[in-house]
């Protein structure tokens, strides 16, 4: 059997209404690193053991010119659809058509998290190399977590213990993340992440501590705050 190749492979179909900006938050400017998604997919590749970023885009958009010249023949991209959950299985499909095969490693990172580290990078792949069915990056939760109720006041107070915050990117087989999303899929489920795809199949994730600069910007002050991280 061919040693299985490292693809990546970033939604970036949504609108991005909720950040209340006149752009998808993904074509906004951070710094001088280009847009959130040219910062993103440059996290990818700046690990040279993932051979190629499938971008998955709105229909009917193209990869921005400076993307594209900037990665060369290490970017695709293809047409997503309504929801994460269609977007991420069109993007699958899409590299199998490049030539992924089954047993490849896919890893699925947000457009809007173009703060990523290398080192965080290559902790999650080591990691899932080392004999992980699969694997993500996360944060143990730092804080003391309160539930309320409908009107905003105190419910109860939960424990943090063994509570973790979900990040990108996160890395499993090829095939077994497709089997998984397109079984949640049929049944009606929109998965958050595609680690609950592929717990509710059954595989086991494993937790790998992330890092706090690798933020998913969602409000126009987290794109202020990662402009300072990156400067």
């Amino acid at each position: 059997m061919a040693e299985a190749r490292i693809w990546g492979l970033v939604p970036a179909a949504g609108a991005g209404r909720r950040f209340g900006a006149n752009a998808p938050k993904q074509y906004l400017p951070v710094g001088g690193h280009g847009t959130v998604l040219e910062a993103s997919v440059h996290a990818l590749l700046a690990d040279s053991r993932i051979d190629c970023v499938m971008v998955v885009l709105p229909s009917g958009r193209t990869l921005p010119p400076e993307l594209a010249d900037s990665a060369g023949d290490r970017i695709l991209s293809c047409a997503g659809g309504v929801t994460r959950g269609d977007s991420v299985a069109a993007g699958l499909a899409a590299l199998r058509e490049a030539g992924a095969a089954d047993q490849d490693w896919v890893l699925v990172h947000d457009a809007a998290r173009p703060g990523l580290p290398r080192n965080a990078l290559n902790r999650l792949i080591e990691q899932v190399l080392a004999g992980a069915d699969g694997g993500m990056l996360a944060l143990p939760v730092p804080d003391s977590l309160k539930r309320a109720d409908g009107e905003g006041l105190l419910l109860e107070n939960c424990p943090r213990e063994g509570m973790w915050l979900a990040q990108t990117p996160q890395m499993f087989r090829l095939g077994q993340l497709t089997s998984a999303l397109d079984d949640a899929l049929a049944a009606g489920e929109q998965p958050t992440d595609e680690s609950a795809a592929m717990s509710r199949a059954g595989h086991s994730v494993l937790l790998v501590e992330g890092a706090p600069e690798n933020l998913k910007i969602t409000r126009p002050g987290d794109l202020e705050m990662l402009r300072r991280l990156l400067d």
